[in-house]
């Protein structure tokens, strides 16, 4: 529990109306008297006159007017983020080392880690403070952990791969596994050993059941601070900048390097030995087959710069009423044809 004037201390905001206890955060719609709630885009507003919360996060003054009690933000998306910490109740609540757990004689474990039970610390893994290992985590050997990471169920570190400070991963994912490289031969297709590192930098999160491939001979990167969606594939070699944003089920093919402060949306995918410039945005279901520079936006398959796909977009749509046009010009052209060859006839 906590109060309303407590959160606007702590957050520099301004407190209108009643101070209240507050015990969790909802919807304008689910909310109810203990509650926190939020506006933070304007159409819901005509909620607010409804809403059973008991204090609302509002963007101005004016949107204060008539509640019981509100707090007042320049930037409530932001706020609502650093209340959602404080009300958020964190996973796994064991401490130290389970004796269901094996860890290799030859393993560093730092200050208050945890390892649950059936989780694998193998040899000569190093492990940084405050890390917490869930049950069924994989961990090979000569892996490196920061502090503060946290590890969820059934997550892979294969050997070798590297992390850094308060890395959070989600359950399933594998990180470190053999990137897909083969040779055609007469006999079939001969595997090429993947013999690089993978290296993930501090205050990277990434989703469930996402793989991140090691490299075949050199390094495949996640830069600091970017954070990657569940069932997202980045093949070996790849390289994502810093404070990159790659939602669901895109996909890197290898060797292609991204820049910082890019966002791929849904299903993209990029295809392999590409550089990617910085702050390039890209669209849901984007396929892209070279390069793009800095700053650019685009969208489509093949992906197209932000303006053109807007405009080919809009002719898409206005497909099937040019499709009956063309028809209806192809009939009155053939008629022009007969009725010309008639005249021509009689003449």
């Amino acid at each position: 529990m906590v109060l309303a004037s407590e959160l606007a201390q702590g957050l520099g905001l301004a407190l209108a109306g009643e101070d209240r206890d507050l015990t969790g955060v909802n919807t304008l719609e689910a909310a109810g008297p203990s509650d926190l709630s939020f506006l933070a885009n304007p159409k819901y507003a005509p909620q607010l006159a409804a809403t059973r919360a008991g204090c609302v996060l509002v963007g101005g003054p004016d949107q204060a007017q008539g509640l019981a009690s509100a707090l007042v933000s320049a930037n409530v998306y932001q706020d609502l983020a650093k209340i959602l910490h404080l009300f958020a109740k964190p996973q796994g609540d064991m401490t130290g080392v389970s004796p269901l757990a094996f860890v290799h004689e030859s393993a560093e474990l730092g200050e208050n880690v945890t390892v649950m039970p059936l989780a694998f610390v193998g040899p000569r893994t190093k492990i940084g403070p405050g890390t917490r290992i869930f049950p069924h985590c994989y961990l090979g050997e000569d892996c490196t952990l920061g502090r503060d990471c946290l590890l969820y169920p059934g997550v892979t570190l294969m050997a070798g791969t590297i992390l850094g400070d308060r890395v959070s991963i989600q359950p399933g994912t594998v990180i470190g596994g053999d990137g897909f490289g083969y040779v055609p031969t007469p006999a079939g297709h001969v595997k090429i050993p993947q013999i690089g590192r993978t290296i993930i930098e501090s205050d990277v999160e990434i989703g469930a059941n996402t793989c991140i491939d090691r490299a075949a001979l050199d390094l495949t990167q996640v830069g600091q601070g970017t954070k990657i969606d569940n069932l997202v594939h980045l093949a070996h070699n790849v390289r994502i900048g810093r404070n990159c944003l790659l939602a669901g089920q895109s996909g890197l093919a290898g060797s292609t390097r991204i820049g910082d402060n890019c966002i791929l949306a849904g299903q993209v995918g990029l295809a392999d030995n590409l550089t990617i410039g910085d702050n390039v945005v890209l669209g849901a279901q984007s396929g892209v087959n070279h390069s793009l520079p800095d700053n650019y936006r685009g969208a489509g398959s093949p992906v197209l710069a932000q303006g053109d796909y807007l405009r080919a977009s809009v002719g898409v749509s206005r497909l099937p009423q040019i499709m009956k046009q063309l028809s209806r010009l192809e009939k009155d052209v053939e008629e022009l044809k007969t009725t010309l060859a008639r005249n021509m006839n009689h003449e």
